[in-house]
């Protein structure tokens, strides 16, 4: 875990974002990335060239409503006025820094972090998407919630992810424990909710994607719980776009 050198504070960021111009959190060499617009901004107010790190790395298209995030900065300056400055230096990102605090040396975005939380957000009508397009997945077949919810609940708990996990995934193990999978309607709207300590490359949107099977009727819950047990990605029935993906929680003791 990485501490700031003498003289440094170490602020922490409540970051807002919306994903569709971006490569992903992660600053990339072939395209944008929320990382570098936050790292130039910073830049730009401080004159120092500083590493932003995240609770966690999100794909390209993918959303953030509360990501968490900490950079070390010599300048003496008040959270006050760095969020005022990185705000006004985004622009036009559509990315904002939403809260700003100094905390302690040895508090880290991704390191301290006790877990995560993701929301995908399906609009299920005809319809085309509008005012959503690019925010949501449109899914147009009518889906059973209920079923979906049911069937979620297989995947909750220490499973071996493999088959809902992402052929570039770098975690070490595709073993992981899922504290909680909740799917519900209201009206034309159907969410899932994704708890975890951490998550594999793709595992939330895998997951999805082969809850929406379940919701149209083309899988049966015996469906989902053999893909999950057959530990090969080749067996996924549909991996959801990022669309409908939000990052909303990283968790913290205390």
């Amino acid at each position: 875990m990485d501490e700031p050198e003498t003289g440094l504070t170490r602020f922490a960021f409540t970051v807002e974002f919306d994903g569709r111009p971006f490569m992903g959190w992660q600053r990339q060499n072939h395209g944008p990335s929320v990382q570098q617009a936050i790292e130039d901004a910073i830049h730009t107010v401080t004159g120092e060239r500083v590493a932003v790190h995240a609770a966690g790395r999100t794909d390209a298209g993918v959303h953030g409503l509360a990501m968490r995030a900490h950079a070390d900065i010599a300048k003496s300056i008040t959270p006050f006025r760095l969020m005022g400055g990185i705000n006004a230096r985004l622009r036009p990102h559509p990315v904002a820094i939403l809260a700003c605090e100094v905390v302690p040396d040895d508090w880290h975005a991704r390191f301290s972090c006790l877990g995560r939380s993701y929301v995908y957000r399906i609009v299920n009508r005809r319809a085309p998407l509008t005012v959503e397009r690019g925010l949501a997945w449109q899914v147009a077949k009518p889906l059973d919630a209920d079923a979906m919810q049911a069937a979620a609940q297989l995947l909750v708990g220490l499973h071996d992810f493999t088959t809902f996990r992402s052929a570039h995934c770098q975690s070490a193990s595709p073993v992981k424990t899922l504290d909680r999978l909740h799917v519900a309607r209201e009206g034309e709207r159907v969410t899932v909710h994704a708890d975890a300590r951490s998550f594999l490359h793709h595992q939330v949107r895998s997951m999805v994607g082969c809850l929406t099977l379940v919701g149209s009727g083309r899988w049966s819950a015996d469906d989902l719980r053999a893909a999950l047990e057959v530990k090969d990605r080749a067996a996924l029935g549909l991996n959801a776009p990022p669309d409908g993906l939000y990052f909303v929680a990283a968790h913290y003791p205390g």
